[in-house]
């Protein structure tokens, strides 16, 4: 064998072992990945920590009732037009199966939804409708009665929420509904926004010092009606710097047309609905051409439902009164 050819068959062999050492390194590498992946696959798989919308809890509804929270809720019945509101503005109108009748009338759930009748609800109906929680107004109390015994009696929580006389009432309840629907971040902001546009209308309200008289009616005549201290709207009349014209009495009141005459407010606001023209119905009634409001023409209206459904929404209703009464200041 020649020289030439020798070095050539070592030069080969060479090529040959090199080859076979990178073959061995490549499957050790494989092999070790192969192993590393193959033990984390053999690995028992850890059970998952229980979310917080898994877990029943336990609360105090507004009433004062104890009741349990499901896990999760897909179903709701709600039986008064200002937790309707707040249920949708969390972001749960798709979750509402059926509501009652005046909640109809704001017109933010579909039309051919349930509605049931708020003083006497079809109790069979809302068996059938298998919901998985009620929220119901404290007017459904009627003389302690609980209407909702035979859903209770079922297992399906319900809670009560009585009508809330202040404005920090009012915050607590947001919060209540948010936590029974886990959604308590959201209800904060809807509460700190409350809390804002509040605090700047109190800003003006406060550097008022000749404060105006104001009569607000809720009820026309003949049976009219308004309210005194206790009332959240006797706050919001303090709030944008007047004075409730009734302030000298308790919650919500019967009016005669004397307690009017001698009260002589500045201003009057209505928020009654029910009739055609309010504020010319007061403007007109016989007797009342001496009261300051009806002399300076100080008649408004508010919104009915911004103004009484006890939730986020009357900072609309309280801007419409500080506009009304002090236009110049708001």
């Amino acid at each position: 064998m020649s020289r030439g050819l020798t070095i050539k068959m070592e030069e080969l062999k060479m090529k040959i072992k090199k080859l076979i050492s990178v073959a061995i390194i490549f499957t050790m590498i494989v092999s070790i990945l192969t192993g590393c992946s193959t033990k984390q696959a053999e690995q028992p798989k850890q059970p998952e920590a229980p979310t917080e919308t898994d877990t029943p809890l336990t609360a105090t509804d507004p009433a004062g009732n104890e009741i349990t929270i499901p896990g999760d809720i897909e179903a709701i019945i709600s039986m008064a037009p200002s937790i309707t509101e707040v249920l949708v503005d969390l972001g749960y109108k798709d979750k509402i199966i059926a509501a009652d009748t005046q909640s109809k009338i704001l017109g933010i759930l579909p039309e051919d939804l349930p509605y049931i009748d708020l003083m006497s609800p079809d109790i069979e109906q809302i068996i059938a409708l298998n919901p998985d929680f009620i929220f119901a107004t404290g007017m459904m109390m009627v003389e302690g009665n609980d209407p909702f015994k035979p859903v209770t009696d079922l297992g399906t929580p319900v809670a009560y929420i009585p009508s809330s006389k202040s404005i920090e009432e009012i915050y607590n309840d947001i919060m209540f509904i948010s936590k029974v629907m886990k959604e308590e971040e959201k209800g904060q902001k809807i509460v700190d926004n409350m809390k804002e546009k509040i605090a700047d209308i109190k800003a003006i309200g406060d550097t008022i010092t000749d404060k105006k008289s104001v009569y607000f009616e809720i009820g026309a005549a003949p049976y009219m009606y308004s309210f005194g201290k206790g009332v959240f709207l006797d706050e919001m009349i303090e709030l944008i710097g007047a004075t409730n014209a009734l302030g000298d009495q308790e919650s919500w009141v019967s009016v005669s047309d004397e307690a009017v005459l001698a009260a002589n407010p500045d201003v009057i606001i209505t928020n009654v609905n029910y009739i055609e023209d309010p504020v010319d119905e007061i403007k007109t009634r016989s007797g009342w051409e001496s009261i300051k409001a009806i002399q300076n023409d100080e008649v408004y209206y508010v919104d009915n439902m911004k103004s009484s459904l006890p939730n986020h929404n009357i900072v609309i209703a309280l801007e419409e009164m500080a506009k009304a009464v002090y236009p110049d200041k708001y």
